[in-house]
């Protein structure tokens, strides 16, 4: 989840609790633990996630242009900025957005894609969901499309809405790079790895994501790919495979135990988050549709009724934003272009006062929420950056 200005204490915390509270965007939706989550539009059978309409082209690799010319180690790490400065001019990796971002729009498809990703997928739809995720489908096996006020959209005799400007479309923006071919994660997950293993100390930031130190650099592995291939790897493996550095990992040391833990969820859904739009929000149907897109597997992962793959969330996993209340000092722009150090609460100044304690959020609920407070944490750190970045 996110991480604040004592990395130990916001370990610790993580560790403890996870909870999540889903603000959808979509009023009417959440509040019952039913109407969750994004799912497959009526796509085709198969490979896609819903049945019957109209199919599209997968999306390109977003990844590889930024990446050109670049070491591994850089693709994956952003160094401190100086504090007095405020934002460098050059965007860091994660706000980086080429011609391949489409809002989440299938627009082409990578060489190469169509044997490793499979079959052309439908528009991602806001449908109908149970707590776990899962899609409720109607009496005919089809998924349930809701309206922006998280009403059933009328469904024909095949399936398709009635009025098709009814439904609401679930934007991955940069989570669309999930559909490069498998090699494209693989590389910057090898590259993730030899980072680790190079550094002499390893914890986490504000935000969730990881931080070592390599001589005498502080660096956060910011790309939003590399955070992407982390989140699909601890989430089918329970680690990440490679690691050989003997440095202390602390409360870390599941990222290497080779054990799928409630941690891991935990730690997953903050890169989830760092590998998602900063702007955007992480609905239930983007977690169920980006685990679709990437074929996640392994044990935590089971075959639902409609044919499809779906990632068990743990029970215990809870989450109650509480690990945000801290105070932090971040750098505020001034009218006259300079930065001011400035002390702020995080709950306070990222969410508004709102803890979610009186009811905390578990299992699948928790974990998309904590995503969405990660990406949301990101968001106000970029904004108002951190003066030690």
């Amino acid at each position: 989840m996110v991480r604040f200005i004592s990395n130990t204490i916001r370990t610790a915390a993580l560790a403890a609790a996870v909870t999540i509270a889903i603000p959808l965007g979509l009023a009417g939706l959440g509040d019952s633990g039913l109407q969750l989550g994004t799912a497959w539009a009526q796509g085709q059978k198969g490979d896609s996630p819903g049945k019957g309409g109209p199919s599209k082209g997968t999306g390109k690799d977003a990844g590889t242009d930024a990446d050109h010319g670049r070491s591994g180690e850089d693709k994956v790490l952003r160094g401190k900025r100086d504090s007095q400065k405020g934002p460098s001019a050059a965007e860091e990796d994660s706000d980086r957005r080429g011609p391949a971002y489409k809002g989440g729009r299938e627009t082409g498809r990578p060489t190469g894609s169509g044997t490793k990703k499979g079959t052309a997928y439908a528009d991602l739809w806001v449908i109908l969901r149970d707590a776990n995720g899962l899609p409720i489908l109607t009496a005919q096996g089809y998924v349930q499309p809701l309206d922006v006020n998280g009403v059933p959209v009328p469904l024909n005799a095949d399936g398709t809405p009635v009025d098709p400007t009814k439904v609401v479309e679930v934007e991955l923006s940069r989570l669309n790079v999930g559909r490069s071919p498998k090699s494209v994660l693989d590389r910057q997950l090898a590259d993730v790895v030899k980072t680790i293993n190079s550094a002499t100390a390893i914890t986490i930031d504000t935000a969730g994501r990881i931080v070592v130190t390599i001589g005498t650099e502080t660096k956060t592995i910011d790309s939003p790919l590399a955070n992407l291939a982390i989140y699909k790897t601890l989430i089918e493996k329970g680690y990440i495979p490679g690691i050989t550095t003997t440095i202390n990992f602390g409360t870390l040391s599941f990222l290497k135990d080779g054990v799928l833990t409630k941690e891991d969820f935990t730690a997953a859904a903050s890169f989830l988050g760092a590998a998602s739009d900063k702007s955007g929000t992480i609905l239930p149907d983007s977690v169920a549709y980006i685990n679709q897109i990437l074929r996640v597997s392994g044990s935590a992962t089971f075959t639902y009724v409609d044919g499809k793959v779906y990632v068990r969330y743990p029970t215990e996993l809870t989450y109650d934003r509480t690990v945000y209340n801290v105070m932090v000092e971040v750098l505020v722009k001034q009218t006259d272009g300079s930065y001011v150090k400035t002390p702020v609460n995080l709950i306070t100044a990222v969410f508004g006062g709102v803890t979610f304690t009186s009811q905390p959020l578990t299992g699948f609920t928790a974990f998309t929420q904590a995503a969405d407070d990660a990406r949301a944490v990101i968001l106000f750190i970029h904004d108002n950056p951190l003066p030690t970045n």
